[in-house]
């Protein structure tokens, strides 16, 4: 049996395993398993009525944004300096839209594949950014706001830091591994 298939075998069995560990602990210890199961689903019910209209205004601004040509005329008056750091303009836009929009970022990186190849240096360009940032202003909203923080202090600044950092980190990788 090659080691690949055990592996296999064990990634299958894992959760599963997890979940019957978890019960067993439960019921050693004198827990309610499904009524516990039942108050924290109505929780998260709750929490996510409470999440709606801040999940609405942060999609209602991302479409106001994408569709006002916003993201097309940064783009066209920051090709100049981003070509001079060598960033490819082709991935400016996922640059762009990562810290706010997981779905759009996930878009432009398709797009990015399908046009130029998902081998591509372009394709792996937007692959790694795609792994080394984070939706910042949609977790800052969501789960801030599902708590009910309003001051986030240097929370915001700390994160598009690091997402700056992480599009920074994969185009100085991509081009040197893969150019």
């Amino acid at each position: 049996m090659s080691p690949f298939s055990i592996l296999n075998i064990i990634s299958i069995w894992v959760v599963p395993s997890l979940i019957l560990l978890a019960l067993i602990f439960a019921y050693f210890r004198g827990v309610k398993v499904f009524e516990t199961f039942v108050e924290g689903a109505k929780e998260g019910f709750g929490m996510s009525v409470r999440l709606i209209p801040f999940l609405v205004g942060m999609m209602v601004a991302i479409g106001l944004f994408r569709d006002s040509g916003a993201m097309e005329l940064i783009t066209r008056v920051l090709a100049p300096l981003i070509r001079l750091i060598g960033i490819p303009t082709e991935v400016l836009p996922l640059a762009f839209m990562r810290p706010i929009s997981g779905s759009s970022a996930l878009a432009i990186t398709a797009e990015i594949m399908n046009t130029f190849g998902a081998d591509s240096l372009l394709g792996r360009m937007a692959a790694t950014m795609q792994g080394s940032t984070d939706t910042t202003l949609f977790v800052l909203t969501v789960y801030f706001g599902a708590v009910g923080i309003k001051r986030t202090r240097y929370t915001l600044a700390v994160g598009l830091l690091a997402d700056l950092a992480g599009i920074l980190a994969a185009v100085f990788i991509c081009n040197l591994v893969f150019k």
